[in-house]
């Protein structure tokens, strides 16, 4: 591979794009995605929030201004926001969930539309590594294998028997979003999800504090080891964790950091923070990538420590990977 700036190296190894390969799609008859609202959501009576976590609305500092951020995605300058109060899923949604939804509708995901989904090289067997043909150049750990998807996560070799509990992976954002038109539920916006990941700490580089363990403990599933080739997995994982994993945050949500990627309903934009929009913000009006937070079990602090609460990254609404889901949230009635 050729040499590469750390800065590419940074930005891809937290995921890539449909775009970064090109595999004949299978058939591929694409739904039109579901539009997200382009207004406040309505604050409407909720009408299920099992499984859900009621975050107080407030003002808090978002963004860092930290030396370990990465000014290129726009992490900062930190800005103070407000939002609404709102319930949001005390863990990302759930083999078990999306399959309930799956069995539901019969809706076919967008990595089966294409016919494939990439996943992490260590996870491939070698029969379905010796029919990879191609990688994408800035991240040729990521192997577009066919027949992955959010039922057979490595390929078609395998199956999610034993990790219902896992979140949900190879999910696009409009799959998310039809899961949310589902569910009656939304995705969070931005805002709403750091909100919601700092627990109610002000500033802190994690949901806990500031140090990545605590009393030498684990607090996030992360790599740990050499990226990409040896992943030591003292936290206990190589890949997913069952979405209850390790301490909840001051809100009592699960793996806000590491684990999985998730989704958030807006556009990406680096300069985004400088627009002044501070009360309940929805980003900006287009662009080509939507926001994911919270980074994942890839991610490591010589590539990218992405698992910090003011993290930002982006992918384009119809790719999908070994190592994003979603969390969703409801709007709480206001008083």
């Amino acid at each position: 591979m050729a040499q590469e700036s750390k800065s590419n190296m940074v930005k891809s190894c937290c995921s890539t794009d449909r775009s970064s390969v090109v595999i004949a799609p299978k058939n591929l008859k694409l739904k039109a995605a579901v539009k997200p609202a382009d207004s406040k959501p309505a604050a409407e009576p909720v009408p299920d929030t099992t499984g859900m976590v009621l975050i107080p609305g407030g003002t808090f500092l978002m963004g860092t201004n930290d030396k370990e951020g990465f000014a290129a995605d726009g992490e900062g300058p930190v800005h103070s926001v407000t939002v609404n109060s709102f319930y949001m899923d005390e863990t990302a949604v759930t083999n078990e969930q999306f399959g309930r939804f799956i069995a539901a509708t019969g809706y076919v995901t967008e990595a089966q539309k294409f016919g494939w989904s990439y996943v992490f090289h260590l996870f491939v067997s070698e029969a379905e590594a010796a029919k990879v043909k191609t990688v994408p150049q800035t991240a040729p750990w990521w192997y577009p294998v066919e027949g992955a998807d959010w039922n057979h996560p490595e390929g078609p070799d395998s199956t999610i028997e034993g990790r219902e509990e896992h979140p949900v992976i190879h999910v696009s954002w409009n799959d998310a979003m039809a899961y949310c038109e589902w569910a009656g539920r939304r995705l969070p916006t931005e805002a709403e999800w750091e909100y919601a990941a700092r627990g109610g700490l002000a500033q802190k580089r994690y949901p806990w504090g500031d140090e990545l363990k605590q009393g030498g403990e684990h607090n996030c599933n992360i790599w740990q080891g050499k990226f990409p080739v040896k992943n030591h997995a003292s936290d206990g994982y190589l890949g997913t964790a069952p979405a209850k994993s390790f301490r909840p945050n001051g809100y009592g949500l699960y793996n806000m950091a590491g684990n999985v990627w998730e989704w958030c309903s807006d556009w990406f934009s680096p300069a985004y923070y400088q627009s002044g929009e501070n009360d309940n913000p929805l980003g900006p009006r287009t662009g080509e990538g939507r926001v994911m937070r919270g980074g994942s079990y890839l991610c490591h602090s010589s590539y990218c420590n992405r698992y910090r609460v003011a993290a930002r990254s982006k992918n384009t609404p119809d790719s999908s990977t070994g190592n994003c889901g979603f969390r969703t949230v409801l709007s709480a009635p206001q008083q």
